[in-house]
Parts: C-alpha cells; sequence; structure tokens
C-alpha cells in the first residue's frame, strides 16, 4: 500500500472535535481560501455552483468538512480521495493501491477518519474480470497523515460467493461504521478497530430495480445513522426501510406519503432531523429530483415533498454545505459507462425546504 502522505498533509491538518481544519496548504492557499469562505459566508450572496476541476475523477459520494469548508470525495474510476475547495481546486489527498474503486466516502470529524467504500463496477483502472462486483470492503484512513488505520473486507464477512457493491456508509456518534450492500440484502456493522460483522441479512433489504445493460436487482442505495440509535435505509426503487440497531430484526418498511422517485441515489440528515434525498436522473434521462422526508416522531411514517430538480446528468449524492447549505454532486457517472472522458465534475446547491 502506497499512500499520497505528503498531499495529505498539504490539504489536512489536524480535526477538532466540533469541526475540521484543513488549513494546512501553502500559506497563500490558505489566505485565498479564507477570503473565499468569508465572501460565501455573506448572508447576501447566494450559495455559488462549484465547477470542480478533476477530469477523471467521477466522483459518486461526496461529504463536507465543516471548519474548513472544503468537501471531500472518492473516485470511482482510481483508488483516490480527493478534496475539493469552494474555487472547484481538486487535490488528491489519498492514493491507495490496495483498494480498486472508492464509491462511499465519509468524513468522522469526532474520530479524526476519513472512511471510503471499495468497490468495483469493472471500469476502473484497476479492475480486472475476476474482480468485478466481488470487492467489498471499507477502509479508515487518519486526518492529517493519510495513514490507513484500517481495512474491513466485507466479503470476506458475506462468506457467500455472491456479488457485493458497498453503496453507502454511515457514521454512528461512538464511531460504528455501517454499511450498505446494493446487490445482497445485507447491512454489515465495522466498529471503531475495523472488525467487522453481519448486522442484518434480510429479503426486505432485496432489490428488484434493473438498469439496463449495467445493474440487475439493485437494492439498498443509501444510509443514514440518525438519533434513537436508528438506521434509515434507501433504496434504488424509493422505499425506505427503519432499523433499529439494537434490534435489527425489527426492521420495517417506513410508510411513505408517496415513493421517492427511483433511482434513489443519496441522502443527508437535516439539522431539524428530516432527510434531504436525492434521486438519479440515470434511469428517466431527465432531471434528478431532490426531495425532503418528514417524519413521525418515530420514523414510522414519513411525508415526501419534492423541493428541487438537478438538471446536470445523473446527481448521485447529496451533502452539507457551508452555513448550512445542501450540495448535490454530478460526478459524470453516465460518461463513465459509456467510457467517455468528464473534464470534472459538478457541486450545485439546492432547496431542501
Amino acid at each position: 500500500m502506497k499512500l499520497k502522505q505528503s498531499a495529505t498533509a498539504a490539504a489536512l491538518t489536524a480535526m477538532t472535535v466540533l469541526g475540521t481544519t484543513l488549513a494546512g496548504t501553502a500559506d497563500a492557499l490558505a489566505t485565498s481560501d479564507r477570503h473565499a469562505a468569508t465572501t460565501f459566508d455573506s448572508p447576501r450572496q447566494a450559495a455559488p455552483t462549484i465547477d470542480a476541476k478533476g477530469p477523471g475523477v467521477f466522483p459518486h459520494s461526496v461529504d463536507y468538512y465543516p471548519g474548513s469548508r472544503k468537501f471531500v470525495t472518492g473516485s470511482l474510476a482510481h483508488s483516490t480521495i480527493s478534496s475539493v475547495d469552494q474555487k472547484g481546486r481538486v487535490r488528491t489527498i489519498i492514493e491507495d493501491k490496495d483498494l480498486v474503486s472508492v464509491q462511499a466516502v465519509r468524513v468522522d470529524s469526532k474520530g479524526n477518519r476519513i472512511l471510503a467504500g471499495n468497490v468495483d463496477y469493472g471500469t476502473a483502472d484497476r479492475s480486472t474480470d475476476a474482480t468485478k462486483f466481488k470487492v467489498a470492503g471499507v477502509a479508515a484512513y487518519a486526518i492529517g497523515s493519510g495513514r490507513r488505520l484500517w481495512y474491513a473486507d466485507l466479503n470476506k464477512v458475506a462468506n457467500d460467493d455472491k456479488q457485493h457493491l458497498v453503496s453507502d456508509v454511515t457514521i454512528a456518534p461512538d464511531g460504528t461504521a455501517y454499511a450498505v450492500d446494493q446487490l445482497s440484502p445485507t447491512i454489515f456493522r465495522i466498529d471503531r478497530n475495523g472488525q467487522a460483522s453481519v448486522l442484518l441479512r434480510d429479503d426486505l433489504l432485496a432489490g428488484d430495480l434493473n438498469i439496463p445493460d449495467f445493474l440487475n436487482n439493485v437494492g439498498m442505495s443509501a444510509v443514514a445513522w440518525i438519533p434513537g440509535n436508528l438506521l434509515i435505509v434507501a433504496k434504488a426503487d424509493g422505499s425506505l426501510v427503519r432499523v433499529p440497531v439494537d434490534s435489527p430484526k425489527r426492521a420495517v418498511k417506513v410508510k411513505l406519503s408517496t415513493n421517492l422517485k427511483a433511482l434513489t441515489a443519496g441522502i443527508r440528515v437535516l439539522p431539524d432531523k428530516p432527510l434531504a434525498v436525492v434521486s438519479s436522473g440515470l434511469l428517466s434521462g431527465k432531471a434528478a429530483v431532490v426531495q425532503r422526508v418528514r417524519p413521525d416522531r418515530h420514523w414510522k411514517s414519513a411525508t415526501v415533498k419534492v423541493t428541487d430538480t438537478v438538471a446536470d446528468p445523473v446527481t448521485s449524492s447529496v451533502t452539507a454545505g457551508p452555513r448550512g447549505t445542501t450540495y448535490a454532486l454530478s460526478g459524470g457517472l453516465a460518461a463513465l459507462l459509456a467510457g467517455k472522458p468528464n473534464d470534472g465534475f459538478t457541486l450545485r446547491p439546492v432547496n431542501v425546504r
């Protein structure tokens, strides 16, 4: 394993418990970033669209560092994790040769870690016929040094010789991570030390949505931990499942006022506890749809409201942004699947009210 630790140290420094600090760049860059953040923080100015200058990155998910006002993302084409500032500058901060393709990326601010899901669609520069949909894992890296702390091989934990794809990861306040598998009805639990086990395997989590000429029986696409020690799992077909972590076999579908639009791709827990959900235009060829899911007290039922659309091709993730904003990521997935290059990717502010 080779980590670009110098790049990581240049882009990231120590994180605090309540926020992160990514000020460890050259002084001129740090000054420029601070100026950009101050300008953006003006209440009179709308949140900007970020046209990221990262050709060939093809990110699928994105997370946000509140203290630094930078985003972090992975690459479906490479084994890299990158930071993105508000001017769209993309910098590789971790490259782990043991990974194939980085899909889910999450920041554990409290634990000073970045977690990344390892997958293989067969489209990455390290993909092989033998590893296509046979790679499933989550890696943890130390903020600042980029040192890999552990790697949880979920394909080995599943031990079923089936296809797997870790579509998303969420982190509980105690540092426990939960990963969902898009191609099998399995939720994995990973403790702070990287020890993994199966939390739940249930047909309720199985999928039957097909993406022509790409994937069949697509199931879980996103997951979020919410207070009450619950997992809310989004399935690609537009349904949500409520999973009590302490009693996972009591998992049930959430009764929605209307199903989310398919292909449900990414979710974000909003500060007032509802979810922001983005549904990709990959199947419809139309604009991606942003929806707000407002639950009852115990997440037994919820009301769905469309709040925005995103015209960019194939929007796959939604995340927090500066000053309470929400951003949607369009990473060029359609181009990647078609074997075409891209000039970069887009982070676009969206309305979730």
